[in-house]
């Protein structure tokens, strides 16, 4: 199934990207400077990347696994969990394809993968969300937790989450969302730019734990509309392409279909 990593591949000029440069982050609005930094971030802070969600009594992660499964996820399915981090949602995943299916993960961290080793059983491969690793036509399901903003070109990634999707194939990507009421917006500030950064460091004394929940923030705020994402997903070849709210102020869901005579 596996085919060469290829994560330095080149972002292109038309590139599609899910927020504008951060340069108060990495000082450049070089792409390549950009991975640099957030490659780096995730190293010296995967061992606490998971904090969040203890904080919160580790209840995305059944909201992760109940999405999934309300969005045709089934036993005996395979599944590719991309950017899975520590392995919140692989781990879903794996509990509803049961023993008859396979669960694969993802990413392009080293200091994440080995977090995600300690927790989960299937298979780890090192890769980019826009170049991945894997031969065509090789999932039933792929998915997505809370990565989206961090890759480099949202249409060379649905190029490709469609290119190793089987004809029918279901995707599922939960990502942030920001309140668009004054009040919303407002409380949604306090909570991802004050609160969460400052309880992920009372909880791990680490600096470099804090900046990334900072940073988080700041990528949260700058992404593109919902409707920027659904269009580039129907413009790479899914269709039934939506977005939907489930948690306003935290969460949205997207989801779409790979064509079945695509």
């Amino acid at each position: 199934m596996a085919e060469p990593t290829r994560q330095d591949e080149p972002t292109r000029t038309d590139a599609l990207r899910p927020h504008a440069p951060l340069t108060s982050w990495y000082g450049t609005d070089s792409e390549r400077e950009r991975r640099r930094y957030v490659d780096n971030l995730f190293n010296k802070s995967a061992q606490h990347y998971d904090t969040v969600e203890k904080i919160f009594l580790n209840g995305g992660l059944l909201y992760r696994r109940l999405s999934m499964r309300l969005a045709g996820m089934r036993p005996g399915m395979k599944v590719l969990d991309v950017a899975t981090g520590t392995g919140a949602v692989a781990r879903g995943a794996a509990r509803n394809v049961g023993p008859t299916g396979a669960v694969f993960g993802c990413d392009p961290n080293r200091g994440m993968l080995r977090e995600a080793r300690r927790s989960f059983a299937g298979p780890l491969s090192r890769g980019v969300a826009q170049a991945l690793p894997f031969a065509s036509g090789s999932f039933d399901f792929v998915t997505m937790g809370i990565a989206l903003r961090h890759v480099s070109d949202l249409k060379a990634t649905f190029h490709e989450y469609c290119r190793v999707l089987k004809p029918g194939g279901r995707l599922w990507i939960l990502e942030s969302h920001v309140a668009k009421s004054r009040v919303g917006y407002a409380l949604t500030r306090f909570t991802w730019k004050t609160a969460i950064p400052g309880l992920t460091y009372l909880f791990t004394r680490d600096r470099d734990a804090k900046e990334l929940m900072d940073y988080y923030w700041d990528t949260v705020d700058q992404c593109v509309e919902p409707a920027v994402i659904v269009a580039a997903l129907r413009e790479s070849g899914f269709e039934a392409a939506r977005s939907r709210v489930t948690l306003p102020g935290a969460f949205c869901e997207y989801t779409a279909t790979r064509p079945q005579h695509a």
